[in-house]
């Protein structure tokens, strides 16, 4: 069998960047991926463009991948535009795969951008976040969440305006209080994954935030909403990552340039799910388990084969649910998992050592290849301070939009590094 690998990939540095367009930022990060992947514009025979924001905040409604990789050469070849909320990076990337294994090329490109800071159109940037569900249920929806697990909210913090409210934060707050409610899950564990996760960005020269924080500094942030506060939520982003994908064939032509074939990282499992009806605490047929197993049987591993783990902690609940439907632990086990240290650097399976979605950024578009550039780095020994331990398998989970207690889109990826 011909392997899919990632044969090169680069991201920018994320941050709020009012200065830069979706156009520069997808300029620099192709650039980089090419160059690490020792390949030309001429090398490309098909591109897929991620992007969620650029028709509502830039006017670009369309096109917008061709008109970001137009002006860098790319003429000619299939282009393709993708949109699947906070999945779509990863989406772009399924698509490529089946594109490759489907015999219609061999070397391709994967491009995902995303500017979501426009100080001068505040109300437009947090209105963008309203359709990653459904408008037409939305008051539904919201009136489920607010009926969610309630009893658990401080008395003195219940209906009180943080400021700083969104849809999907009260979602995920309503998930995390299911699971406390259900698991016995705390807030100080909350805290604590979204605390190792800004250490771990400390390390991380592209991370948007780079200051350790305590627990206790967790705890004492703004509220957003209970159990939230500000440190637990993924801040607005602006960031672009790309990637060169090829079957390992094509390496040979790669190889003549002084590319290294073991920098090469083989795709071996990816699977696409969709959200679905089921009971807000059948926790075991989560979408995130669902689209896990499916990777899994495809790369012929299962969770205890994982050595590293980059996860959608759009939210610090989101990991520790998103760990659990990797089965790095049982089932209701995610709070204990991370309060043991077995989620951080040095630990059982370091998870986001990037510093994940809270504090390295979550550029929406973007995130999903963000995600496996840290699990190449990790896999290819080039983590600097850190490098998790000799790793072999890495997996990524990239969730997007939400139904009623789910996402509405996840993708999780397996990676292998050459023997």
């Amino acid at each position: 069998m011909n392997d899919i690998v990632i044969a090169g990939i680069g991201m920018t540095g994320l941050g709020k960047m009012p200065e830069r367009s979706v156009k520069d930022l997808s300029a620099e990060a192709v650039r980089l991926a090419l160059k690490d992947a020792c390949a030309d514009v001429q090398d490309i025979e098909a591109a897929w463009f991620s992007n969620t924001r650029q028709q509502m905040l830039e006017g670009q409604n369309t096109i917008r991948g061709q008109i970001a990789l137009h002006p860098l050469g790319f003429e000619s070849i299939p282009i393709c535009n993708v949109e699947n909320a906070c999945a779509s990076g990863s989406t772009a990337l399924y698509q490529a795969v089946t594109h490759i294994r489907a015999g219609m090329a061999e070397m391709v490109l994967v491009l995902g951008a995303e500017k979501m800071f426009f100080p001068e159109k505040r109300e437009a940037m947090f209105r963008a976040f309203m359709g990653g569900t459904d408008i037409y249920r939305l008051e539904e929806f919201s009136a489920a969440i607010e009926q969610t697990a309630v009893d658990l909210i401080p008395e003195e913090l219940r209906n009180i305006d943080t400021g700083q409210r969104s849809f999907f934060m009260d979602s995920y707050a309503a998930q995390a209080r299911l699971h406390m409610k259900t698991f016995g899950t705390t807030q100080k564990q909350l805290a604590m994954a979204a605390a190792k996760n800004h250490w771990h960005s400390t390390m991380n020269p592209l991370a948007q935030y780079q200051h350790d924080m305590s627990t206790e500094d967790v705890l004492n942030g703004r509220l957003i909403s209970w159990p939230f506060t500000l440190p637990m939520c993924a801040p607005i982003s602006d960031g672009a990552a790309c990637a060169v994908v090829c079957s390992s064939s094509a390496l040979a032509k790669l190889e003549k340039r002084g590319y290294q074939r073991q920098r090469a990282i083989r795709i071996r499992g990816i699977h696409l799910a969709s959200g679905q009806n089921r009971a807000a605490d059948d926790f075991a047929n989560h979408i995130g388990r669902i689209a896990a197993l499916g990777a899994y049987e495809e790369a012929g591993i299962e969770g205890h084969d994982i050595d590293v783990a980059e996860v959608h902690d759009a939210t610090a609940y989101a990991e520790i649910q998103q760990i659990e439907n990797l089965g790095l632990c049982e089932i209701g086990a995610g709070g204990a998992f991370t309060e043991a240290g077995d989620s951080k650097l040095g630990g059982k399976v370091p998870v986001n050592p990037s510093g994940g979605l809270v504090s390295k950024g979550h550029p929406v578009g973007a995130t999903g290849i963000m995600q496996l550039q840290e699990l190449c780095t990790q896999l290819r020994g080039e983590a600097d301070k850190r490098q998790v331990e000799n790793p072999r398998i890495a997996v990524a989970e990239n969730g997007g939009g939400f139904y009623e207690n789910e996402e509405a889109a996840t993708v999780v990826t397996v990676l292998e590094r050459q023997p």
